[in-house]
């Protein structure tokens, strides 16, 4: 039970099991579930998302690990749309098969298994990871959203731009990265309630996950479900370790960035199918197998890694 992959993973499956439970006890009724997401995605995402990028230091970045990283994101989301098509259920899709949790389980494991060099490698990744993904994602949406009013292509452009600096997802990025070119830390009365309210965020929606999956058929997505884990856990991972070689990357840097690549899906995707209504019960479903699933794609990426480490 002390193996780093088991320590890091069993919280995360415990939490949504437990909202599995409250869901199927009554705890928390069905109804109120809009709620818990409100607050989730409007109260406790924007203090976790400003704090962490007013605490970044892009020039600390090391680049070619996050170019490998970021460039498998790209090919896997884009191989998602040509299959699942250039709507809203083809974005959610897409980033459910490249967004990672690499924040709540990435953090802990890499720093159990690889000490401070190996946070540093995941931490260049961290920097830039939500304000790219997150923020392009929102636009994205937003631009779907408005292309299918009957606005003029430049306005629905605008409105979809002006929508997405105004999510909870976006701005708190942006204002988070504008503070950290202050070299000004956070007061503590200021930075203390925003980290408690951080830090609830990933429980708490793993929770809503589980709340989510006490109402959800699993028979009629886990086909697909299992399709979205195999593409997050396992081809993510290789696409990186390609990428990473074709890039000349080799030793730790590489290494880090394919197990950061192994983990499952994060909680984000899960906040974006419930903000956009979009694959919610399908996406829940693959948030629980990916988490599951990890168990075995960090265990095989992290037993691989010291022959990526000789490459």
């Amino acid at each position: 039970m002390t193996h780093p992959v088991i320590t890091s993973l069993l919280p995360v499956i415990l939490l949504i099991a437990t909202g599995y439970v409250a869901g199927k006890q009554g705890w928390i009724r069905a109804s109120a579930k809009g709620d818990y997401s409100n607050i989730i995605f409007f109260l406790l995402l924007p203090p976790l998302l400003f704090r962490t990028m007013a605490q970044s230091h892009p020039e600390n970045l090391q680049l070619l690990p996050v170019l490998a990283y970021l460039g498998s994101m790209v090919i896997l989301f884009a191989m998602v749309l040509v299959w699942a098509g250039v709507n809203q259920r083809g974005a959610i899709l897409g980033l459910a098969a490249t967004y990672g949790n690499t924040v709540m389980i990435g953090i802990a494991l890499v720093g159990f298994a690889y000490g401070e060099a190996g946070q540093a490698v995941l931490f260049s990744l961290l920097s830039v990871h939500a304000i790219i993904m997150l923020t392009s994602a929102t636009m994205f949406l937003e631009w779907l959203r408005k292309k299918n009013s009957d606005a003029h292509p430049a306005r629905a452009a605008l409105e979809a731009l002006r929508g997405a600096l105004l999510q909870p997802t976006t701005w708190p990025i942006l204002l988070g990265l504008i503070y950290s070119q202050t070299g000004l830390a956070l007061p503590v009365v200021i930075d203390r309630p925003m980290q408690l309210l951080g830090q609830a965020f990933s429980p708490l929606a793993l929770v809503l996950v589980g709340l989510t999956l006490s109402v959800t058929k699993f028979g009629d997505h886990i086909k697909p479900a299992l399709g979205l884990s195999i593409l997050k856990n396992f081809v993510q991972p290789l696409l990186v370790l390609c990428l990473g070689l074709g890039l000349g990357l080799h030793g730790l840097p590489l290494t880090v960035m394919v197990v950061a690549a192994s983990l499952p899906m994060g909680a984000n995707v899960f906040m974006f199918s419930q903000r956009y209504e979009e694959s919610e019960e399908l996406i829940t479903t693959s948030v629980s197998v990916s988490t599951v699933m990890a168990l075995f794609s960090v265990a095989l990426a992290m037993s691989l890694a010291p022959l990526i480490e000789k490459l």
